[in-house]
């Protein structure tokens, strides 16, 4: 959920949570919409054809079935093209700069966990010079 924004991917600008739910199994789904500003072809962009692709991303992350202290990201992408002769050629950019970007994606989720144990660690530390000061405070009121 706070894989965005980061280093690896500043094209996305924005990310909107349409529906979030917990399944009985306890399973979370969240459906989210991402704004981006990302490198379009020129070829696209010379034309107009901006309003007439779209890309439809799903990403499935999954514990590991053997190793429970992993996660498998299943990931794809369906380009659609509408009204243009060159649909298949366009399509096929598109997917060529989807597939280089995935390695930015798992970079990313890199860059989140450790920011989050960074996080953690900070807390932990906090809390702990926290409990020392008050031992200390409550040992100088007893003496």
């Amino acid at each position: 959920m706070q894989k965005y924004p980061n280093p690896m991917n500043p094209s996305v600008v924005g990310v909107d949570v349409l529906d979030r739910h917990v399944d009985p199994s306890g399973k979370l789904h969240s459906h989210r919409l991402l704004s981006t500003e990302w490198g379009i072809p020129s070829i696209v962009k010379s034309i107009s054809f901006t309003n007439l692709v779209s890309v439809d991303e799903r990403l499935v992350y999954k514990p590991h079935p053997h190793q429970p202290d992993k996660t498998i990201l299943t990931q794809e992408a369906i380009i659609s093209v509408k009204g243009v002769s060159l649909s298949s050629y366009l399509e096929g950019l598109m997917a060529n700069t989807i597939s280089s970007n995935a390695n930015k994606g798992r970079e990313a989720l890199e860059w989140v966990i450790n920011r989050l144990n960074a996080e953690i660690e900070e807390f932990a530390a906090s809390a702990r010079g926290s409990m020392r000061n008050s031992m200390a405070a409550a040992a100088f009121v007893e003496k």
